[in-house]
C-alpha cells in the first residue's frame, strides 16, 4: 500500500543536505502536511514535527541556513514552519518564519520585480523558483496580515509567466535572463532554449497553490485561467501510458523517457485543480497519470523495498561544478537518474493526498 511506502520513506529519511535547511528536504515536508491535512493521520504530523525540529533549534534559529546566500531555494520549507505554527502553536516555528521573511524582504530583483533565482544567478527567473517562493509568500502574508506580501507575490508570479512563455510551443521555458548575457539565453527573447517537464512541473504546482490561497477576484481567475491552459497543452504531450516526458515536447528524441517527478507534479496539479473547481482540468488526466507511476515507476529495488523509479536528480542552467548546464535537450538527458529522490517522493504524496481528497468529496456526494 501507498500509505507503507510513504510512511517507510519518512521514518528512513536522511536529510538532503546533512541536517542544513534545503528545498529537497521541503519537498518531503510539502507531502508529509498534504498527506495529514488530507487523512488527520497523526503520523504524518508526527514525522513532519520529528523532522523540522531537527533542523530549528529552541529559539527558531535555522540550522545551515543564511539569508545572506539569497537562494530562493530554502524559501520552500518555510510553508511547514507555517503549517507546524497552525497545529501545535509552537512559537519556535513563527520565529523561525520571520528569518525567512528577512530574505523575502532583500532578496535582489530584476528590473520588473520577479526575484532572482540566486545571487549566483544573477538577473535571471528560473520555473523552479516561482514554486520555492511565492506561495510561502502569500500563505506568510495571509498568516501575518501583511497583504503586501501577498500582492507581490500574485504580480511576481503573473509577471514570471509572461516572461518565461514561449508563443509557439505554448509551453515555459526553464530560465529566463534579463540581461541576455548567458550563453544559454537567447539573444531576443532572453529564454533557455528547451522545456524541461519538470520546470513546468513546478510551475505548475505553484499555480494550483496559489489559486487555493488567494482570495476571489480578477488575479485569481487570470492564475485560474493559465492553469487551465496549462491542462490542455499537457494534455496533447501525454504518452500512450499517460506519464510527461523529461523533454516534455520532443517524443522523437532519441533517449527520452517519462520522467516521475515532473509526473507526480502534473498529477498534483490536475487534481487539485479539480478539487479547488477550476473549470476546464479534467481530473482523469491527474488519476490516469497517478496510476501510470503506481504501474510503471513504483517497482522493487532488488532488496523487496518498493522504490520510485525514473526521477531526474537534478537538472539547472549555467555553471556549476565546472560543468557548463546549457539548457539544451541534449543536456537535461545527460542528468543522472536518483531512485527514490525525494523531489519526485514529496510531489507524489501530494498527489495522493488529493486523490484522497477527490475521493472523499465524490464519497460524500453520493450519500
Amino acid at each position: 500500500m501507498l500509505s507503507t511506502y510513504f510512511d517507510s520513506y519518512a521514518r528512513d529519511y536522511a536529510y538532503y543536505k546533512g541536517g542544513a535547511w534545503c528545498y529537497e528536504d521541503g519537498c518531503l515536508y510539502r507531502g508529509l502536511s498534504a498527506l495529514h491535512d488530507a487523512t488527520g493521520d497523526g503520523r504524518w504530523l508526527d514525522h513532519l514535527v520529528r523532522l523540522v525540529n531537527g533542523q530549528i533549534d529552541p529559539t527558531g534559529e535555522i540550522r545551515g541556513y543564511a539569508a545572506e546566500e539569497y537562494n530562493i531555494d530554502n524559501l520552500l520549507p518555510g510553508r511547514a514552519l507555517l503549517y507546524l505554527d497552525r497545529h501545535t502553536h509552537d512559537p519556535r516555528y513563527r520565529a523561525a518564519t520571520e528569518h525567512l521573511a528577512i530574505q523575502l524582504e532583500e532578496h535582489p530583483r530584476i528590473a520588473v520585480g520577479c526575484y532572482w533565482h540566486k545571487l549566483r544567478y544573477p538577473h535571471q527567473v528560473w520555473l523552479d523558483g516561482l514554486y520555492m517562493t511565492l506561495p510561502f509568500k502569500v500563505e506568510l502574508g495571509r498568516a501575518t496580515d501583511r497583504p503586501a506580501l501577498v500582492a507581490d507575490a500574485t504580480r511576481q508570479m503573473l509577471t514570471a509567466l509572461t516572461l518565461t512563455f514561449d508563443e509557439k510551443s505554448r509551453l515555459y521555458r526553464h530560465g529566463y535572463d534579463e540581461r541576455r548575457q548567458q550563453p544559454w539565453a537567447d539573444k531576443d527573447t532572453g529564454l533557455s532554449p528547451t522545456h524541461w517537464a519538470r520546470a513546468i512541473g513546478w510551475m505548475a504546482m505553484a499555480l494550483v497553490d496559489l489559486v487555493e490561497c488567494l482570495p476571489a477576484g480578477s488575479e485569481r481567475d487570470t492564475l485560474a485561467s493559465h492553469l487551465r491552459e496549462l491542462s490542455v497543452r499537457l494534455k496533447q504531450l501525454r504518452t500512450p501510458d499517460g506519464r510527461w516526458l523529461q523533454v516534455i515536447d520532443q517524443p522523437d528524441l532519441p533517449d527520452n523517457y517519462a520522467e516521475s517527478s515532473a509526473t507526480a507534479m502534473f498529477a498534483y496539479a490536475y487534481l487539485k485543480a479539480a478539487r479547488l473547481g477550476v473549470a476546464g482540468v479534467d481530473p482523469e488526466i491527474g488519476q490516469a497519470a497517478f496510476r501510470s507511476l503506481q504501474e510503471n515507476a513504483l517497482r522493487p529495488d532488488g532488496k523487496d523495498r518498493i522504490v520510485l523509479w525514473d526521477v531526474c536528480c537534478v537538472a539547472g542552467l549555467g555553471g556549476l561544478g565546472g560543468v557548463y548546464r546549457d539548457g539544451t535537450p541534449a543536456y537535461y538527458l545527460s542528468e543522472p537518474l536518483q531512485p527514490d529522490d525525494v523531489k519526485g517522493v514529496g510531489p507524489l504524496m501530494m498527489a495522493e493526498a488529493e486523490r484522497l481528497r477527490l475521493s472523499q468529496a465524490a464519497l460524500a456526494d453520493r450519500r
